[in-house]
């Protein structure tokens, strides 16, 4: 009997993505033995963080580095680095950003939810532009002394401002850049094509697709930045005068003093999550994303060959210039008037059943289901097949 069946709860097959609420994606043996291995002794986090940092710059073409708890999490400890910078008594205020730059511009076709965890360092969010487009001008004309920091959320809407036209506005007022990039892999060159376009901090997800610990994240970019949001994620219950973290991850030279537990500190990494973000990284830039891509592309379009045969179903595979997603992805549109079931129907159907499916419902308004490939092991695919066909031939 596997845990999951101890526990009494049922597993799925996630077509949806990398969704955090199905269980983001499944890591490869080789992490799951390095934190195993790493579970077994016991080190000094900002030493272990320092190690990381090395590597992330490594990889990502950054100045330093961070293992966060998730992406939103570094998009908290991001905000609070550009609000504070290295000052404590600043760090040890916030939330109350009184007396401080508390303000984050931002386009307002990149505003999501997930923009409340740059709210929760108590900044306000500046918007600029309108959802379908943006002109230079509104961001120069929004930027000024309160401003801490500009947010940039990479997305394919169209009529944004491109990050680095975002960049240079920014820069030449001095205000750092910070890019969500949390979904933003593959294609694996966007480790670096960021950092490359001058972005002063940069947030990707560790749990997607890079396979690593779901509630892992990276956060990188300027080393000075990445000290202080070091500083504010640390367990800080250390004595000044014997608390000596490598120089090179933290210079404590550059501070009056440690501050106390930061706005961060409920963001912990464990040991073992660092390994892990740090050895699943790794094989991620080392493995072959063509064969890969190959894999996912047979299942999709097998599926559309599948199910575009049923009566009043229409099937197409959407590649990533369509998609504008580094997979190819399958949808399906149900004529639901002839059918006698719509897709809020189908998609219910899907999760009720054994297994339990769960599609992508980003488009149920129009008619639409979607598949994604990055989880479908070898055989759901058939699976998935089987049940919409009895799902719509009843």
């Amino acid at each position: 009997m596997g845990i999951y069946e101890k526990l009494g709860v049922r597993t799925v097959i996630h077509a949806a993505g990398t969704h955090t609420r199905l269980g983001g994606t499944i890591m490869p043996l080789e992490v799951l033995d390095a934190m195993r291995e790493a579970s077994r002794s016991l080190v000094a986090i900002d030493e272990l963080q320092a190690a990381a940092g090395k590597i992330i710059a490594e990889i990502t073409g950054a100045e330093s580095g961070i293992v966060t708890a998730g992406a939103s999490a570094a998009l908290t400890l991001a905000t609070a680095a550009c609000v504070t910078g290295m000052d404590p008594d600043k760090m040890n205020r916030l939330p109350d950003t009184t007396g401080m730059k508390n303000n984050v511009v931002i386009q307002k076709s990149h505003r999501d939810g997930y923009d409340h965890a740059i709210r929760a360092v108590g900044v306000k969010l500046v918007e600029v532009g309108m959802p379908y487009r943006t002109y230079p001008y509104e961001v120069e004309a929004a930027i000024n002394e309160n401003t801490a920091a500009v947010a940039y959320v990479v997305t394919r809407s169209r009529g944004s401002l491109s990050l680095e036209k975002v960049v240079e506005i920014a820069h030449s007022s001095g205000v750092p850049v910070i890019v969500d990039a949390a979904g933003e892999l593959p294609p694996a060159e966007n480790l670096r094509r960021f950092i490359a376009a001058g972005a002063d901090l940069v947030v990707f997800s560790g749990g997607k697709a890079i396979r690593g610990p779901q509630s892992s994240g990276i956060l990188c970019g300027r080393r000075d930045l990445i000290m202080a949001a070091a500083m504010q994620n640390l367990d800080m219950d250390v004595h000044p005068e014997t608390w000596k973290p490598p120089e090179e991850f933290i210079d404590l030279d550059r501070m009056s003093g440690p501050p106390e537990h930061g706005i961060g500190r409920g963001f912990k990494v464990g040991k073992e999550d660092i390994v892990g973000l740090i050895t699943a990284l790794r094989l991620y830039v080392e493995k072959d994303h063509e064969a890969e891509y190959r894999s996912w592309l047979r299942k999709i379009e097998w599926i559309v060959k599948e199910l575009d045969q049923l009566n009043h179903v229409k099937a197409r595979a959407a590649l990533p210039q369509e998609s504008g997603m580094g997979f190819p992805l399958a949808y399906i549109t149900v004529d639901q008037e002839a059918l006698g079931i719509d897709c809020f129907q189908v998609s219910r159907a899907l999760k009720a059943g054994e297994p339990s499916i769960h599609v992508r419902e980003g488009m149920m308004h129009e008619g639409t289901l979607g598949i994604h490939p990055i989880n479908l092991q070898d055989g759901d695919e058939t699976v998935i097949v089987k049940r919409f066909k009895e799902i719509l031939n009843k």
